[in-house]
């Protein structure tokens, strides 16, 4: 089914949308592991698993998964915009189909009964993509790529913190217990007997991770008392988000399990620093399968330079996606590890845009500006889409940046109203990502900021009650 043949009343929507080569395997695999339940997921605009539980008989014999078309315009806190442009033209919040992507079947390794989970894909009655469901949006930048010729590589780097349980909002977070009894006190960057303290978390880690076919490269130690970070490898940007995506869910049901809980909030705790998802990017040559950011002689090509110019001029329009939160603005604060500026330098970490050393053929760009509460889908698309506007533009770099610069700003919102004005106002953006992606996410991120103002802050009644 195509968006220029619509699907009749009569015709069985399932035939279409889950008519793929390897329906059959997927059974066979879910068989061999006398599954009985399937979690049918997509991700939300924030990067929440919505989606349904069902037997698996059901998931091959019944109709095709559906879902209100709102659960791409839902705020972090379950609400929806008053003025999203998407609901005064769909009133009745209609159903969408979901589309499984086979290749994402995995188990639910923490369920006590055989789970497995399969990621899908929001389509129209028509079998058109919605343009609100990240995997579209991600899939659309990839597109752009592909018309080119060209094939982006990337391998993200996600942190996160553990913390002791806190079930009452109005207490800060303290970072729990490891095998010693006590709680880490000061920064800890590299420390394997700090990473030792969580042993036997890692191991849970390391073994929900494979299996469910994760691939960890290397974990350690952050710079925060008990921040972590995983590396994953390098890879095609789609299956990698997906990667993201399932490792969150991962690593929280993990520390679960040990009494804590594993939080990918971008600024946590206000006396420790904040937490990245840094995204290493190269492009591929489709025909050569060569890294177009080097020539023959192993220097770097205008289009690499392109591509690190076209973050600079374009990082500051999506900081809104590279920052989705009003909290995520907390972790661009001068003399911290955070970037404040889209400057770019060789092995520089204060910095935005960070050139690794490396060989030719692995010459790559590491974003360092998203915060590890993005939703990995919209972020990757959104540093991939400044690269190509990048090239495609032929723009060109300022000079790099040998010093540091951890205290020099330079263009990048410090807050969510300011990040989502030059989002919606530019007009690069809107043709990348599309008018309806563009209005519903801006009009869910003002809601959100809304709701965020009408809560009186700890600050506000410790410096304004009596002295104001």
């Amino acid at each position: 089914m195509t968006a220029e043949t619509p699907a009749s009343e009569s015709e069985n929507p399932i035939d279409s949308l889950r008519g793929v080569p390897d329906v059959d395997a997927a059974r066979d695999w879910l068989n061999a592991r006398n599954i009985q339940d399937i979690e049918c997921i997509v991700p939300d605009l924030a990067g929440v698993a919505r989606g349904k539980m069902m037997p698996t008989g059901k998931f091959f014999s019944g109709p095709v998964m559906t879902m209100p078309a709102s659960i791409f315009a839902q705020t972090i806190s379950g609400d929806y915009p008053d003025d999203d442009d998407w609901f005064q033209h769909n009133p009745i919040d209609g159903d969408l189909y979901f589309k499984p992507d086979y290749s994402t079947l995995t188990t639910v390794p923490w369920e006590s009964d055989p789970t497995a989970q399969l990621i899908h894909d929001a389509v129209t009655r028509q079998g058109a993509p919605v343009e609100t469901a990240p995997r579209n949006v991600l899939k659309r930048v990839l597109k752009l790529y592909e018309d080119k010729g060209w094939e982006p590589v990337v391998a993200p780097e996600i942190e996160f913190y553990l913390v002791r349980p806190n079930t009452d909002p109005d207490y800060p977070l303290e970072p729990p217990r490891g095998r010693s009894g006590r709680p880490e006190v000061g920064r800890q960057s590299y420390s394997i007997s700090a990473l030792n303290e969580f042993d036997d978390l890692i191991d849970d880690i390391y073994d929900l991770s494979e299996q469910q076919g994760l691939e960890i490269d290397t974990m350690i130690h952050e710079e925060g008392a008990a921040q972590m970070e995983i590396n994953l490898r390098h890879g095609q940007p789609l299956a990698l988000a997906d990667q993201v995506f399932l490792f969150k869910r991962t690593i929280r049901e993990a520390a679960l399990r040990h009494e804590m809980y594993a939080t990918f909030m971008s600024k946590p705790m206000s006396n420790q620093p904040g937490s990245a998802m840094h995204i290493h990017q190269s492009v591929v040559d489709k025909e050569t399968g060569l890294n177009i950011f080097a020539d023959e002689n192993g220097e770097e090509t205008q289009a690499f330079l392109s591509f690190i110019a076209g973050h600079q001029r374009f990082l500051p329009r999506v900081t809104c996606i590279m920052a989705p939160f009003v909290n995520s603005y907390r972790r661009f604060s001068k003399t911290s590890t955070a970037p404040v500026n889209v400057y770019w330098g060789y092995d520089n970490r204060t910095v935005g845009l960070r050139v690794p050393y490396s060989n030719a053929q692995a010459r790559r760009l590491e974003n360092r500006v998203p915060g590890s509460d993005v939703n990995p889908y919209l972020a990757i698309a959104a540093s991939l889409a400044c690269g190509y506007l990048g090239m495609v533009h032929g723009l060109k770099p300022d000079s790099p940046k040998s010093d540091d610069c951890s205290e020099r700003s330079k263009s990048l919102p410090r807050g969510l109203p300011e990040a989502l004005a030059k989002f919606e106002k530019s007009d690069e953006m809107i043709e990348v990502f599309g008018e309806q992606f563009v209005a519903t996410y801006r009009a869910i991120k003002y809601e959100e900021f809304e709701t965020f103002m009408s809560v009186i802050s700890p600050w506000e009644r410790e410096y304004l009650l009596l002295n104001v």
